[in-house]
């Protein structure tokens, strides 16, 4: 999708016409279904503006322009593509990514903080943004990989307002291998900028460029396919055992199969937590890669999906995506698409957000099976924790049926986290009266590690200990308390409040800057500093710590005579509070604390705030024989 395409010639008509934004607005209802926010309408015009001088004194006149061109499989937006030919006569483009700012200041990683979208913010640093389009376009669009001559692709940011200071946080040395890739303009640096376009695309006419790019499909390099196929190279903790590695050649064999007889195939993977779902899932995407399959893998959590980018790095991380960007995906252009969590998967992917085009009028596991030839679903019927993630493994037979495709299934059974103790989850499960197991009471001669921590002190100092041992281990809560914004300064708010103790919840980097060591929430499970954050289930959901340390709020009590009582007022999960009846919030709770307490391989350290729901759970021990 594009808001805007046309010669030099004609955009510069439209810049002097005062028209391009009214243009770009008319183009931007038709596709989204309503109208741009009156800031962008004028960061067009303002932007844009300054661009068409440097362009024309460029010399620019027949080469391609595209504006608003949208990243496949993503809400992100090229600002604009320039095509033409380079100085030597090649086809090539120049994508420009544009800014209003006019100062910002240091930040963690690769950000930089400045006044953006109403207040100060975390933003990528413009070099490190731009770059990450090129690296996406290059790898993944095929008019910049495929072909006799793949078209040339280079990058650049302007920064048409901003004017350098002394020890410009823009030019800080941890930037310059980015700023080299991606060369950064500001306000002085036009005759630069100009001397840039010339180079890069000033050697000729650019419409069959221009075609070339409109025209071209969204699909992955052999040269990216090769790298995702070794990112767990000499990674140990993702080594496939027992029936893991059963469960893998299957989805290889079925994949194999059905991409040579060209037909298409559903396989269900279920497994409760602990059974090493993620880790078949990694090794597929890995090893369906390295055989030059087009293979996409989906969640729908951005704090698991963020780590699985860290992961496999920035430029495999396009292969990585949520469940809800294969509205419009063509059908059966994905190979293989592997859905880990998919008891995440949701009726629909339409938001209020989603644009008027991208309104598939499918259910959510129709689109999932449309966009690939083979889909693997891996899936825990009881770690649904939101009211409209109706994902299941009924849902994906059903579906399956439905489209007519062949379904393989398997069980994972064999427990890799809570020490191998099956028992435990199975008592966990038991105790929640989620469903009824063999394993009524716990037996503390289990080598699995659970205690009952009287205080929310004591289970933070415990927690804290362990992490000092060089283990990893973080503390977790129900949603009981209010979530704040972090503060003007970026420091965070305690939110969680039990008597005299006090912590904050994981940050909120959406909603304003963090000072410096305060991991973003989708950092937070794997950052040292996390271990200053109380996280929740959003967040931890997908990962696994050493140590589980668990607050166990009052959303959820027992009692005696009525046994699971679910308590509304008492919690502060906006999304679970709308669930249709109360039994229904508390199976959500329910399934959001057994989520929680099976996050520890090694142990599980609770601190109850309810005392009868405490004495419960302590009825449910077996005495010990000392």
């Amino acid at each position: 999708m594009r808001l805007y395409s046309s010669t030099c010639q004609e955009f510069y008509t439209d810049i002097e016409n005062e028209r391009i934004a009214d243009v770009l607005t008319d183009s931007f209802k038709r596709h989204f279904g309503h109208m741009p926010g009156k800031p962008e309408q004028r960061s067009w015009q303002n932007s844009l503006t300054s661009l068409h001088f440097v362009a024309k004194q460029a010399g620019l006149s027949q080469q391609g322009v595209i504006l608003e061109y949208e990243l496949p499989y993503t809400s992100k937006r090229l600002d604009v593509m320039f095509c033409g030919a380079d100085q030597a006569g090649a086809d090539s483009a120049l994508i420009v990514e544009l800014k209003q700012w006019e100062a910002c200041e240091s930040s963690n990683g690769d950000k930089v903080l400045t006044w953006v979208g109403g207040g100060r913010r975390d933003v990528l640093h413009p070099s490190v943004q731009v770059g990450q389009y090129r690296m996406y376009m290059a790898d993944g669009h095929t008019a910049f990989h495929e072909g006799e001559v793949p078209i040339g692709l280079s990058a650049c940011a302007f920064l048409h307002n901003y004017r350098y200071i002394d020890a410009d946080p823009l030019l800080d040395s941890k930037f310059e291998s980015d700023r080299q890739q991606s060369p950064l303009f500001v306000k002085d640096d036009r005759g630069a900028l100009t001397s840039q376009l010339e180079i890069r695309v000033g050697g000729g006419a650019g419409n069959d460029v221009l075609r070339r790019v409109v025209e071209g499909e969204h699909r992955a390099s052999r040269k990216l396919l090769e790298h995702v196929g070794t990112m767990l190279e000499g990674r140990d903790e993702y080594v496939l055992l027992d029936e893991q590695l059963v469960a893998y050649d299957r989805v290889m064999t079925e994949a194999k199969k059905a991409l040579a007889d060209d037909q298409c195939a559903s396989v269900l993977i279920r497994g409760g937590p602990g059974t090493g779902k993620s880790v078949i899932a990694l090794n597929l995407i890995t090893g369906l890669s390295a055989l030059g399959h087009e293979t996409h893998y989906a969640t729908g959590s951005k704090a698991f999906t963020t780590a699985l980018r860290k992961i496999a790095g920035s430029r495999a991380g396009q292969q990585f995506k949520y469940f809800n960007q294969y509205a419009v995906a063509p059908e059966g252009g994905l190979d293989v698409l592997i859905c880990d969590e998919a008891h995440r998967i949701r009726e629909t992917s339409v938001s209020r957000y989603t644009p008027k085009a991208e309104r598939s009028g499918k259910l959510q596991i129709q689109e999932l099976l449309d966009a690939s030839k083979v889909s693997v679903f891996f899936v825990d019927d009881l770690q649904v924790v939101r009211p409209g993630e109706v994902g299941s493994a009924d849902l994906v037979r059903d579906a399956s049926k439905e489209a007519g495709r062949p379904l393989f299934e398997y069980e994972l059974t064999a427990q890799f986290r809570c020490a191998g103790s099956e028992g435990f989850i199975n008592w966990v499960t038991d105790v929640l009266e989620i469903r009824e197991t063999a394993n009524r009471i716990w037996s503390q001669d289990e080598e699995f590690d659970f205690q009952i921590i009287s205080s929310p002190e004591a289970l933070m100092e415990t927690i804290s200990s362990k992490v000092g041992e060089g283990v990893t281990a973080r503390v977790m809560a129900g949603f009981c308390w209010p979530w704040s914004n972090p503060l003007p300064d970026g420091t965070l708010v305690d939110d969680v409040v039990i008597g005299d103790f006090s912590r904050p919840w994981n940050a909120r980097s959406g909603k304003g800057r963090l000072a410096k060591g305060i991991p973003a929430e989708h950092d937070w499970a794997r950052d040292p500093f996390g271990i200053e954050q109380i996280g929740c289930v959003y967040t931890a959901q997908g990962f696994e710590f050493d140590y589980a340390g668990i607050i166990f709020g009052p959303d959820i009590v027992w009692r005696e005579g009525r046994g699971w009582v679910g308590q509304k007022p008492q919690s502060h999960d906006s999304m679970v509070k709308r669930a249709d009846s109360d039994e229904a919030f508390a199976e959500l709770v329910k399934n959001t604390y057994r989520v929680l307490m099976t996050r520890g391989m090694k142990g599980c350290y609770v601190h109850f705030i309810d005392s009868e729901t405490e004495a419960h759970w302590r009825g449910r021990i077996a005495a010990s024989d000392g």
